[in-house]
């Protein structure tokens, strides 16, 4: 190895790296002052501008006796960025002695206008008392770009957020009975609780004439949110009246949906639901009702008396709708009397998380609160039940159903 390669390697690299570093080793202070990636300018405490680097006039297109001694730093911003310099970063630089980070606009020689981001520092004599200010100027066109165009992004994105919500409701909509039947002696209510505006939910009801003066009813729940609930959800409710046309008994009409839902969705993607199911009938000239329920999985319904008694109605043993090729579906019978509520529900009301401690709101709560609503109508049913529910705020993490019928009181028997 020769003296001048031995010589390279002590200095850590080839000879062509050594040259470099040398060479900048030699740049100027001054050079590295004028040519700095950004602008430099020293003003005197009053803001008259006594120094400024080459890269800040190459930004605004002055020559430097344009601005050395004649004018101020103020008047190279743009009207709104001088009203804010004279009230706001003034003052705090005077207070604080620097001021970093601050987004301003300055106006160029030929009216355009250059978004900077600013820190000025106080330069202090030995005596302690200020002499200058010194600020530093980075060019944030990029960044303003940047800004513009994530703000463009999260408009757009706004935008089909507000359009998805449109057409998730739109969907929704089309999934519930614009109105329910009107049943002569019942009085009937119903409402629907979204809990995420982002999703169609897969909750649906539905009351509906049927031949020989009866009526059928029905409340469901599809698994999962969005599109494919949806289309579920559609074909549940459609199949059920359907069904019921041709044979009103309650089992039959879940053995339909059962059979129709397990050859329709087996595969990867399997799709259930559960369903109670009632069929209606007025009982005689005595002002009640005789009322079959059949079940597929789903919470039991709750049946509020008039003398104040409530309990849920035992619908043991029903399998959701859907998985296996023959479900069990379980039943029970029942006379809803004058003043007699049945509620009938999806499980987003009972398993809604609390305040206390986010717990599952629960079978037994529920109860408890149709206990001390009893005897009721059910248009204050569900308009209590809307509260509740009103209570949980972000505790809903699923949609709710809620479907309830009541016998009127005779006018003579309210008096009582």
């Amino acid at each position: 190895m020769c003296e001048e390669d031995r010589r390279d390697a002590d200095r850590g690299g080839p000879p062509d790296e050594a040259a470099l570093f040398s060479a900048l080793l030699e740049d100027s202070a001054e050079d590295l002052y004028e040519n700095a990636p950004c602008g430099y300018v020293s003003t005197l405490l009053d803001g008259q501008i006594a120094k400024v680097n080459g890269t800040l006039l190459n930004w605004l297109g002055y020559d430097r006796d344009e601005l050395v001694g004649r004018k101020r730093f103020s008047d190279l911003l743009t009207m709104g960025g001088r009203l804010y310099h004279e009230t706001h970063y003034a003052p705090l630089l005077r207070m604080q002695g620097e001021v970093s980070g601050i987004a301003l606009e300055l106006k160029a020689a030929d009216g355009s206008r250059l978004p900077v981001l600013v820190t000025s520092t106080v330069k202090t004599g030995g005596d302690g008392h200020p002499v200058l200010i010194r600020t530093t100027l980075f060019d944030a066109r990029d960044r303003r770009a940047y800004e513009t165009e994530l703000l463009r992004a999260r408009q757009e994105s706004e935008r089909e957020r507000e359009r998805l919500k449109r057409l998730n409701d739109t969907l929704q909509r089309t999934l519930l009975p614009p109105t329910l039947a009107d049943v002569p002696g019942l009085d009937v209510a119903a409402y629907y609780h979204i809990a995420s505006t982002d999703e169609v939910g897969g909750d649906f009801y539905d009351l509906f004439p049927l031949g020989s003066g009866t009526w059928g009813l029905f409340l469901g729940d599809v698994c999962g949110k969005g599109a494919a609930a949806a289309a579920v959800t559609s074909l549940a409710r459609y199949t059920l009246r359907a069904a019921a046309v041709y044979d009103p008994d309650p089992v039959a009409v879940l053995g339909n949906l059962n059979t129709v839902l397990n050859h329709e969705y087996q595969g990867p993607d399997p799709r259930f639901c559960t369903v109670i199911l009632g069929l209606l009938t007025p009982d005689g000239d005595v002002g009640g009702f005789r009322i079959t329920l059949a079940s597929g999985g789903h919470p039991p319904a709750l049946l509020m008396r008039a003398d104040g008694s409530t309990d849920y109605l035992p619908t043991p043993g029903g399998q959701l709708i859907g998985v296996l090729p023959d479900a069990h579906i379980s039943t029970t019978s029942l006379r809803l009397d004058p003043g007699d509520t049945l509620l009938l529900y999806t499980d987003g009301l009972t398993e809604a998380h609390t305040a206390a401690a986010g717990d599952r709101y629960g079978d037994e709560a529920l109860l408890e609160f149709a206990h001390a609503l009893a005897p009721t109508t059910a248009t204050n049913a569900v308009a209590a039940i809307r509260d509740l529910l009103g209570t949980f705020g972000p505790g809903v993490d699923d949609d709710t159903a809620v479907l309830a019928i009541n016998v009127p009181r005779q006018p003579r028997e309210e008096q009582q």
